[in-house]
């Protein structure tokens, strides 16, 4: 099945080809992110090289809180799919959160700014959604970043997902809340 997933600065909406008419339908009109979601999105595969620039390693316990919540919720379902795209796509259908974090192999990340984490931040803005490099919102950021690789996290409502985020720079850039 062939997705285009479109915005032009007034929401964000979804089309797909119907082979059977040969012609491209709008089949998701006005998509709005979930205010809740169960899933989260992001390579375990990678846990051994987390967080060991940062402390109290928030990533692994933001991982461990989706797979065994301390509240006695049901835990959150891993849906990695190996592509940012259809990861966000996603996202941006069901709810939940997108995860990049920063590994010994990548401390700066991989993913470029100015070709693919620009154009799904601003899809996942319109859709309602946020878009953040964990200490600023990823469409601040600077001309002398956007060909730089990226760290972020997209979804909604992130501070529901048991990390804080600090905006000011001054510490670490994500800080997993011990309080919820």
């Amino acid at each position: 099945m062939e997705n285009l997933v479109l915005s032009t600065r007034s929401g964000v909406n979804g089309f797909t080809l119907d082979p059977s008419l040969g012609e491209i339908i709008i089949t998701h009109l006005d998509i709005k992110i979930p205010k809740k979601g169960k899933i989260y999105s992001m390579n375990e595969g990678n846990a051994k090289n987390w967080d060991d620039l940062l402390p109290r390693r928030p990533t692994t316990k933001y991982m461990e809180n989706c797979k065994y919540p301390k509240d006695g919720s049901s835990p959150k379902s891993l849906r990695y799919i190996g592509s940012m795209v259809a990861n966000v796509h996603c996202t941006l259908l069901y709810g939940g959160i997108f995860l990049y974090p920063v590994d010994k192999k990548s401390p700066k990340g991989k993913l470029r700014v100015l070709y693919g984490v620009f154009p799904m931040s601003f899809l996942m803005e319109q859709a309602g959604g946020h878009a953040f490099t964990g200490n600023q919102r990823m469409l601040d950021c600077s001309e002398a970043e956007q060909s730089k690789a990226a760290i972020f996290v997209f979804g909604l409502d992130l501070l529901g997902y048991d990390m804080d985020w600090d905006t000011s720079g001054e510490a670490p850039a994500i800080q997993y809340r011990d309080d919820i």
